[in-house]
């Protein structure tokens, strides 16, 4: 291998790295409700992204007893659910998201290990 060919791909991988870091997220949190369970969950979801995507995320809460037809299409069969749209892949988390870093891996912010 040609040693400008290994200097290119790290200039590419240093590239799409710094992409990454600049990334804009659409998250998409569906609840049954306001109860004290999504609140709860509307609140850590919040912090997380106000930790590690403050100014790069737009997050959209729906109600799905306000809005069932939302719920049909995305799919969602369990409460509460967190949809990474954006950036691609798209990603589901499920349940009560306590854990942090499970979240985090669910949402590509921290590498899986």
């Amino acid at each position: 291998m040609d040693p400008s060919e290994d200097e290119d791909s790290a200039a590419a991988f240093e590239r799409l790295a710094a992409a990454h870091d600049r990334a804009e997220y659409l998250l998409r949190l569906y609840v049954a409700g306001v109860t004290p369970r999504s609140q709860e969950t509307l609140a850590r979801i919040q912090a997380v992204c106000e930790e590690h995507l403050r100014g790069r995320y737009r997050l959209e809460v729906v109600d799905v007893r306000q809005q069932p037809d939302l719920a049909r299409a995305g799919q969602v069969v369990v409460l509460p659910t967190l949809i990474k749209v954006l950036p691609p892949p798209l990603r589901r988390l499920v349940g009560t998201l306590r854990d942090t870093e499970e979240v985090l891996r669910g949402l590509d912010i921290r590498k899986r290990t």
